[in-house]
């Protein structure tokens, strides 16, 4: 799933010792743009995301995976980025790094041709089958 919004927030990073080793958290909140304006406390895991290189006030395209847990009855939800793109830093200008071009999703329908029934048109197949 692909969100975009303000960098609002860079909450330190947290680090614990578990039983395969060291692990690595770090959590960040941006702020979506529309007529109500949404929250959102997104994690990274490990080096996946580098937020050292972010600042506070840019505009990004925040690429994650939402997954829900059952503990004691009761269900969290946690977003979890695998890509960040800076789509403006915080001074309002684009950034070189930034990637107008966007990997479509697996989850985008596809895209079909429909046609009026009973128009006389056939529609072309450029298929060699």
């Amino acid at each position: 799933m692909e969100l975009k919004g303000k960098l609002v927030l860079i909450l330190p990073p947290v680090t614990g010792q578990g039983r395969n080793g060291e692990w690595k958290r770090q959590e960040f909140v941006i702020e979506q743009e529309g007529s109500f304006s949404r929250k959102a406390c997104i994690s990274t895991w490990g080096d996946k995301v580098n937020v050292d290189e972010l600042k506070t006030g840019s505009m990004l395209n925040v690429f994650v995976d939402i997954e829900s847990r059952e503990f004691q009855s009761k269900w969290y939800t946690s977003l979890t980025a695998w890509k960040v793109e800076v789509l403006e830093d915080g001074s309002g200008s684009q950034t070189p790094s930034s990637s107008q071009s966007i990997e479509p999703s697996p989850f985008d329908p596809p895209t079909q041709v429909y046609r009026e029934e009973g128009s006389e048109e056939e529609p072309k197949d450029d298929l060699p089958f």
